[in-house]
């Protein structure tokens, strides 16, 4: 029973980070129309490439017992397919500067994910050790994931709109999070559960500062003409004291004159 309800866990875990994972389909056609980045950052694609790499390599019997961890690897071997052509794609719209921040970020990603695997599968001898030295890798990488909104999270607050935080995406984070939790303590494994446990809360957030500021879009345009209204009734009233002030010098000047 126990084994069958981990399966069944492992497998809405796996639906529900596919759709975590393609969420971004909507962000980028928006990207290719505009042949822009925008605001967008690509740290979070970055990280969740590192988490899918890390993880596959986890569930894979060099590592894991056999095919124990199955769901993981079906799951995130898809995650590192899409994440590579997100990233492809972002580098290929980015300014100079932004494509300069890809490289910072990929370049060690790949290099750890290289270390990692090397040094399980030659250092370790035993599948304890691998799934400890893995899963502890596994476990930066997780929260580097599920962390790395919060550099948007950040705009949100500043701009009070979730412009650059479209919805679907917090909801399936936070729904694939509290799966894998589930899994990870149904299969009695830390290296699973722990990273989730951060990620959960983290994805409850996202929810609120949506519902929050979700109506701040709208109200924008109308705040920025009264904004413009209000400086143009300044404006104007400065011009008419402008105005009175030269009359008020012309008539001193007037009856100076004829004082004279």
């Amino acid at each position: 029973m126990g084994d069958k309800l981990r399966l069944s866990i492992g497998i809405l875990g796996n639906g529900a980070s596919l759709l975590l994972y393609t969420a971004p389909i909507l962000t980028f056609s928006r990207v290719f129309k505009k042949k822009s980045t925008e605001e967008f950052s690509c740290f979070p694609y970055v990280m969740t490439l590192f988490n899918c790499l890390i993880y596959t390599w986890y569930g894979l019997p060099i590592v894991s017992h056999l095919w124990e961890n199955l769901p993981l690897v079906t799951i995130n071997g898809v995650g590192i397919l899409l994440e590579s052509i997100f990233i492809f794609m972002y580098f290929c719209y980015a300014s100079p500067k932004e494509k300069i921040k890809v490289g910072v970020t990929l370049v060690p990603v790949i290099v750890v994910f290289g270390l990692t695997t090397a040094i399980s599968a030659v250092v370790f001898d035993d599948h304890r050790h691998r799934k400890s030295f893995v899963g502890s890798v596994g476990l930066v990488a997780s929260i580097s994931m599920y962390g790395s909104p919060l550099i948007v999270m950040k705009k949100v607050i500043e701009t009070k709109s979730v412009e650059y935080m479209p919805f679907y995406l917090s909801f399936f984070s936070f729904l694939a999070s509290s799966l894998w939790l589930a899994y990870g303590l149904l299969s009695h494994d830390l290296f699973l559960a722990s990273p989730n446990m951060v990620a959960t809360p983290l994805g409850i957030l996202q929810l609120v500062l949506y519902f929050k500021y979700k109506n701040k879009k709208e109200l924008a345009p109308t705040t920025m003409v009264m904004s413009r209204r209000n400086d143009d009734e300044k404006n104007k009233a400065a011009l008419e004291l402008e105005v009175d002030v030269d009359r008020d010098s012309d008539a001193n000047e007037k009856n100076s004159n004829n004082a004279c």
